[in-house]
């Protein structure tokens, strides 16, 4: 097998406030591939969005990424110097930010914004960036390329200002491009075209692509593999099918349990997950789900769990995991954890199932 792309090892990054020590990420770990489309999914506060930055050397004051490797080719951009670390950035791996209004420069033409990184990364004439901006906002299929390069970023829509943003991300043709959120606030017409795009750029220039959302509909159109993170860690992770099939930890199945299926066979009630996550200050000990999981077990308050193998592929970061819980509760009750399908839990409670 070939060598990850990008490997991120024991990432810890911490925001030092007056309240205390935010520990917005805690010690996550995983492997991209080259071609490969990974999906990073969790509630709004799990992380997700903070790995992003840590990545490319972007988290703002007063966070600061304080341990572990994010490796680049081989090569740990935690321990590079500021100076090298920008050059890598917007030229090797670049990012899709959540919300293209902001992030694009009001005052200035979009085809300055997509030639800015191409005169800094590969020194090439102002004559062959402007043909390589129109170039590739044809690419992101931007109607009136050639027009749409003199406009200003509040003359296009919503749709458009998203595909522009992509065309700034591949105007270096990165190794990595990073999507955060690249579907927010746009109609579903729009986000099904904005994702087969990227399933297009994925599959032809073979970049390696890390898609950031809550959205789990968006991970199954577009990933190969999942990572669920919460409360800064990753508590499961594995194969699309294989989460989505037959999720373990029961916070990947709550969140699948409170999305609507239009293939179920039996509607039931969509289902919430009680509480609210975690202050990152002061985290719960043990499990950091435990407060919100309706499988604890006395062990989940006491000890952390370590992430499992629980099948090829696929780990879990939990002590009673969905097949022990099937064990437990018998053939009787067994759940079928798809969301949309009947389940046989009900109310289970503190000690019923480990």
């Amino acid at each position: 097998m070939t060598p990850p792309l990008l490997e991120v090892k024991d990432l810890h990054t911490q925001f030092f406030t007056d309240d205390g020590v935010v520990h917005a990420v805690d010690g996550i770990s995983f492997d991209l591939y080259q071609g490969e489309s990974l999906g990073i999914v969790g509630e709004s506060g799990s992380g997700k969005s903070m790995t992003a930055l840590s990545i490319m050397g972007l988290v703002p004051e007063p966070g600061r990424v304080t341990s572990g490797e994010i490796r680049l080719r081989g090569h740990d951009m935690v321990r590079m110097r500021p100076e090298d670390v920008r050059e890598i950035r917007g030229r090797d791996i670049a990012m899709i930010f959540q919300d293209p209004l902001s992030s694009l420069n009001p005052v200035l033409k979009n085809g300055f914004q997509i030639e800015e990184a191409m005169l800094a990364h590969r020194h090439l004439s102002r004559k062959q960036t402007s043909a390589r901006a129109v170039e590739l906002l044809k690419k992101v299929r931007v109607p009136a390329p050639d027009e749409r390069v003199r406009d200003y970023p509040h003359q296009l829509s919503g749709g458009m200002r998203q595909r522009t943003m992509i065309a700034m991300g591949l105007a270096n043709e990165p190794a990595v491009l990073i999507a955060d959120e690249p579907t927010t606030a746009l109609d579903v017409t729009v986000q099904a075209q904005i994702l087969e795009l990227l399933r297009d750029l994925n599959q032809e220039l073979n970049t390696s692509i890390i898609m950031i959302t809550h959205n789990l509909g968006v991970v199954a159109g577009l990933c190969s593999r999942v990572i669920v993170m919460y409360a800064g860690q990753i508590v499961e992770q594995g194969p699309v099918e294989e989460i989505f099939g037959r999720p373990q930890h029961p916070y990947t199945w709550a969140l699948l349990r409170s999305v609507p299926r239009v293939d179920a066979t039996r509607h039931e009630r969509l289902r919430s997950i009680e509480g609210l996550p975690p202050d990152l200050i002061s985290p719960p000990t043990g499990c950091r789900f435990h407060p919100r999981c309706p499988f604890r077990v006395d062990r989940c308050f006491r000890e952390e769990p370590p992430l499992e193998t629980t099948s090829a592929g696929h780990t879990a970061a939990c002590w009673v995991t969905m097949n022990r819980a099937y064990e437990e509760m018998g053939a009787g009750e067994l759940l079928d954890v798809r969301p949309g399908a009947a389940s046989g839990v009900h109310g289970a409670g503190v000690g019923q199932v480990g």
